[in-house]
C-alpha cells in the first residue's frame, strides 16, 4: 500500500546525479579487481534500486559530508533497523552525496555470505566476509570499509533498547592499527522506527542456524525519515600496536564510542516527526517486554 502510492522516479536533477556518479566510479575503478566478484554493473543496478528509495522513501539527510576526504576510511557505524538497510543507506550517501564518490565495502557475517544469490550479490556489489585478511587486502588498497562493531547486538534489540550502543568489539581497531587507516564515525537516526515492535526468537533462531531473530509486526519497513551524522576523522594514537592488550584497545575505543553515541543524541533531538502519536505509547508497553 505504502509502495503503491508512492512515485520512485528520479527527477532530472537526480538522474543527472546518478549517471555523473557511474561515470566517476567508472574512472575510479577502471583497473581494480578483487577476489569476490566486485562489479560496477551490480552497482549501477544497486543505484537504480535504491537511490530512489534512499531519495523518496526515507528521505535521507547526510550531516557532516564535508568530513569524508578522498581518502580510505574504517567507517564505524552503530547498527539499526533489524536488517541490514542502514549499511546500503550508508553506501548510498557515500557514493552519492559527496564530490569523490567511492564504493563502500561493508562487513557481513558469515551466514549472509554463505545464503544463496544475496551472498553473490553482495560481494558484487563490494560487500565482503568481516574477515581480518579481506579487510586488510582492502585498505591497502586504498578501499574504504563500513563495519558495525556492535556485531548482531547491533539490531538483536527490542523495541526498549532503541539507539542503545552495545559495547563493541576490537576487532576492527586492530585492522586500522595494522593499516594504519582512520577510523570515520557515524551515526544512524531513524532507522529502529522503520520496524517500531519488535520481538526476538532467540530459540528458532537457534533452529535455524541463525545468530539472530528478530520478528517485527511489519514485515515492509515503515518509510521513516533517516539521518546520517558523519564525525571527524579520528587518528590512531601511535602507542598502540595490532597487539596491543584488550584493556589499551578499550581505552582507545572510547572516543570513538563517545561521538557516536553524541551524534545519536543529538539526531535523536533533531529527528524529523514519524508516527509520533503512536511513538510514545508503543515504547511505554513494549518496555515491559
Amino acid at each position: 500500500m505504502i509502495f503503491d502510492q508512492m512515485n520512485f522516479t528520479l527527477n532530472k536533477e537526480d538522474a543527472r546525479r546518478k549517471e555523473d556518479v557511474m561515470r566517476k566510479l567508472r574512472e575510479r575503478y577502471k583497473d581494480y579487481k578483487d577476489p569476490w566478484g566486485f562489479d560496477l554493473k551490480r552497482i549501477e543496478m544497486m543505484i537504480d534500486l535504491i537511490y530512489p528509495i534512499y531519495k523518496k522513501y526515507f528521505k535521507v539527510r547526510v550531516f557532516g559530508i564535508e568530513n569524508v576526504k578522498d581518502s580510505s576510511y574504517m567507517m564505524v557505524s552503530n547498527h539499526t533497523g533489524q536488517l541490514p538497510i542502514d549499511a546500503a543507506l550508508i553506501t548510498m550517501a557515500m557514493a552519492m552525496e559527496t564530490d569523490h564518490p567511492q564504493v563502500i565495502h561493508s562487513m557481513i557475517e558469515r551466514f549472509m555470505a554463505a545464503l544463496p544469490f544475496i551472498g553473490e550479490w553482495a560481494a558484487e556489489a563490494g560487500a565482503i566476509l568481516g574477515d581480518r585478511e579481506n579487510c586488510k587486502w582492502l585498505l591497502d588498497k586504498g578501499e574504504s570499509i563500513l563495519v558495525f562493531p556492535e556485531g548482531v547486538k547491533g539490531i538483536n534489540k527490542k523495541t526498549k533498547d532503541f539507539y542503545k550502543l552495545q559495547r563493541f568489539s576490537t576487532g576492527f581497531f586492530r585492522i586500522a592499527l595494522q593499516t594504519k587507516t582512520s577510523i570515520l564515525p557515524i551515526a544512524v537516526v531513524g532507522a529502529e522506527e522503520m520496524f517500531p515492535i519488535v520481538f526476538q526468537a532467540p530459540y528458532l533462531a537457534k533452529k535455524l542456524g541463525l545468530p539472530n531473530l528478530p520478528l517485527p509486526l511489519n514485515f515492509i519497513p515503515l518509510p521513516s525519515p533517516i539521518d546520517i551524522y558523519i564525525g571527524e576523522a579520528v587518528e590512531l594514537p601511535e602507542s598502540l600496536n595490532p597487539e596491543s592488550p584488550d584493556s589499551e584497545i578499550r581505552k582507545a575505543l572510547h572516543p570513538i564510542e563517545k561521538s557516536i553515541h553524541e551524534q545519536i543524541l543529538k539526531g535523536l533531538k533533531e529527528r524529523r516527526s514519524f508516527f509520533e502519536w503512536a511513538r510514545k505509547p508503543i515504547n511505554d508497553v513494549m518496555k515491559k517486554f
